[in-house]
């Protein structure tokens, strides 16, 4: 297994969780973590990502407050712009939570503690049915036609398949970190059930909704 670092750079953001094994495209342009990227390139290639939280947009220029619950990423594709921003894709590494903040760079660093990885790599028959039925019901009722080759697209192994799901389906914020912290594949797919389910759910509810308002002739 890999020697992670005790300290790691953080870069929060509003509406993104990262998981281990998916890739994440990022535009940096933000003189602070323009700092970051170069210091992360000359070094380990690693970013944490953090989730914000709370009334973040009051205090974004500083230092607003993230969840605890994080993943770190390394950056794979790197291109850098003429005017000094850059283009990048960071792959999930590996989750962990933060102790406190540390550092006086412009950017955010966090002592860490890594979380213990799972060895499980298989879920039940039982479950990878509920699943595959569950994605293909909330992305037929989407506002895009699902593609026909989708699982195809998908990767195969079940690991980086249900944190690829997990991380591009559409959930709330706080639903993909609930899935984040889930200790093994096997669990994580149950509560991605769970949660396409009651997306599912918050759907009918919202068109029976919208068909009461509705004018009667």
């Amino acid at each position: 297994m890999e020697e992670l670092p005790e300290i790691v750079p953080i870069f929060p953001l509003p509406n993104v969780v990262l998981f281990p094994h998916v890739a994440l495209p990022l535009h940096i342009f933000e003189p602070r973590y323009r700092e970051m990227v170069r210091d992360a390139m000359a070094g380990n290639r690693l970013i944490g990502m953090t989730l914000l939280r709370g009334e973040w947009r009051k205090d974004y220029n500083a230092s607003p407050q993230v969840y605890s619950l994080g993943c770190v990423g390394r950056i794979d594709e790197f291109v850098l712009l003429p005017d000094g921003r850059s283009n990048l894709v960071l792959r999930g590494l590996r989750k962990f939570e933060i102790i406190a903040e540390v550092g006086d760079r412009s950017y955010r660093q966090a002592r860490v503690s890594w979380a213990a990885e799972s060895d499980r790599e298989e879920i039940t028959p039982a479950l990878d049915t509920r699943l595959r039925a569950g994605v293909k019901r909330l992305l037929s009722r989407g506002a895009r036609e699902m593609e026909t080759d989708l699982w195809e697209r998908l990767p195969a192994e079940i690991v980086k398949l249900v944190n690829t799901l997990a991380f591009a389906l559409d959930l709330s914020e706080i639903d993909k970190l609930a899935l984040l912290e889930c200790g093994d594949v096997q669990s994580r797919a149950e509560r991605l059930v769970e949660a396409i389910e009651f997306r599912l759910a918050e759907r009918r509810l919202g068109r029976s909704e919208r068909r009461d308002d509705e004018p009667r002739h």
